[in-house]
C-alpha cells in the first residue's frame, strides 16, 4: 500500500521538471534515526518538512523557522497559536499509510533538506523511511515521540537541527510531566482505579481503545480505559460502538472530542448512563488541538495535567491547571495564553461541583 500510496504521488508531481538533491555540493553528516537506520545529510539543516500532522505539531514546538510546508492549512481557529509566517506555507498531505495525501510537486518545489516523521514505532517504520527517502530522493529519518520516549526524540532533533537549547526546555517540561504521572499513578489504589471512554466525532461513538496510540493518557495518568478491543487501531476513533456497548461498559468518565454529543447528553439516549447523571462528561480542550490525541503529538503533554487532575482530584492536587497550561502555552506554542482564551477554553472541561 505504501509503495502504491507513494508511487501515487510522484505521479502526481510528474508534470514537474524540477529536480532536487539536497546533499549535492554541501558538507553531511550521518544522523542515526529511531528506525535503526543511518542517513546521510548536509551538516547545517535549516529547511525541514515533516511526514504528516503529528510531525508537523512536534517541529512547530523546536524549529517552526525551519518548516518549508505542513501537513495541511492551520484552521482559521488553529492560526492564533500558529506563528503567522506558517499559516501560507505548502501543504504536502500524509507522506505513507492509509491516509496517504503526498503532493510530491509541492515537496520537491520547497527543497527540504530532510523530512521528519515522529509519533509512536510502528512494526515496518523502517521500510517506511527507506521508501519515502528512496522515491523522494530526501533524507527521512524517524525519532519515536510517544509520551515515554517524547524528551529523547527533543534532544536528537535538537542536537540534529543545531537547536539544543530549545530541545531541552521542551525535554525537560516533558520528562516532569511523565515522571509526575508516573509518581501520582504509584498512589491510586486498584479499588479506586478510574474508567474512561474516549469518545469522538459527532455521536461520540468513535472511540479511542485500551492500548492505542490515541489514548495513551488514560494509561499513564493511572487510569483504565472503558473500551478494550482485540483489535487495536492507533487511527483517531477507529473502534466504532453503539449505545448498547456504552451501557454495557458503563464507563465511570466519558471524555468527548469537540463538536460531540456533549450538549446532549442529559436529554438523549446517553442520559441514563451513570457518568452522565453525576456530571461526569467532559469535553476535550481543542485549540490549537485536542488536548488527548487527533494526532497523538504533543499536545499529549497538557492533557496528562489535565486528564489526571479532573480524574483524581485528591492525587493530582499540588499545581493549578491553569498555571500549567499558561507555562506550557508559552513553552510549546511560543503563545501567551490569556485568562480569557483559558476560560473559554476550558468552560465544559473541568470537574463539575
Amino acid at each position: 500500500c505504501l509503495a502504491v500510496c507513494l508511487t501515487a504521488g510522484l505521479l502526481a508531481g510528474c508534470g514537474s521538471q524540477h529536480t532536487y538533491d539536497p546533499n549535492a555540493d554541501v558538507a553531511t553528516k550521518k544522523v542515526e534515526d529511531d528506525a535503526g537506520r543511518t542517513v546521510e545529510m548536509a551538516e547545517t539543516i535549516t529547511k525541514i518538512a515533516p511526514s504528516g500532522a503529528t510531525a508537523t505539531m512536534f517541529l512547530i514546538t523546536i524549529a517552526p523557522d525551519m518548516l518549508v510546508g505542513l501537513a495541511a492549512t492551520p484552521s482559521r481557529a488553529q492560526r492564533d497559536f500558529i506563528p503567522e509566517e506558517l499559516w501560507y506555507l505548502p501543504t504536502f498531505g500524509q507522506f505513507y499509510g492509509a491516509k496517504s495525501t503526498l503532493n510530491m510537486e509541492a515537496l520537491i518545489d520547497a527543497e527540504p533538506q530532510v523530512i521528519i516523521d515522529t509519533g509512536d514505532r510502528k512494526a515496518n517504520i523502517k521500510a517506511d523511511m527507506d521508501s519515502i527517502q528512496k522515491q523522494t530522493g530526501i533524507p527521512t529519518v524517524f525519532f519515536e515521540a510517544d509520551l515515554p520516549h517524547m524528551a529523547s526524540a527533543y534532544r536528537k532533533l535538537g542536537e540534529m537541527l543545531g537547536r539544543q537549547e530549545q530541545a531541552e526546555k521542551l525535554a525537560q517540561f516533558v520528562e516532569k510531566t511523565v515522571a509526575m504521572a508516573e509518581e501520582k499513578r504509584a498512589q491510586i489504589k486498584p479499588e479506586d482505579v478510574v474508567t474512561i471512554m474516549y469518545g469522538t466525532g459527532a455521536s461520540g461513538l468513535a472511540v479511542n481503545a485500551e492500548e492505542s496510540s490515541q489514548a495513551q493518557v488514560i494509561e499513564l495518568i493511572g487510569a483504565k480505559n472503558a473500551v478494550i478491543t482485540d483489535t487495536i487501531t492507533d487511527k483517531g476513533g477507529g473502534t466504532q460502538l453503539n449505545m448498547e456497548s456504552v451501557y454495557t461498559i458503563e464507563p465511570d468518565v466519558i471524555v468527548l472530542s469537540a463538536g460531540g454529543p456533549y450538549e446532549r447528553m442529559e436529554t438523549s439516549e446517553w442520559n441514563k448512563l451513570q457518568a452522565v447523571k453525576d456530571g461526569k462528561y467532559y469535553e476535550i480542550p481543542n485549540l490549537p488541538y485536542n488536548w488527548l490525541s487527533a494526532p497523538p503529538s504533543v499536545n499529549m503533554v497538557i492533557g496528562v495535567w489535565w486528564l489526571g487532575q479532573l480524574v483524581y482530584p485528591d492525587i493530582y492536587n499540588d499545581y493549578d491547571i491553569r498555571e500549567v497550561a499558561k507555562e506550557y502555552y508559552q513553552l510549546f506554542w511560543h503563545y501567551d495564553l490569556s485568562d480569557e482564551e483559558l476560560d473559554e477554553m476550558l468552560a465544559r472541561s473541568l470537574y463539575k461541583n
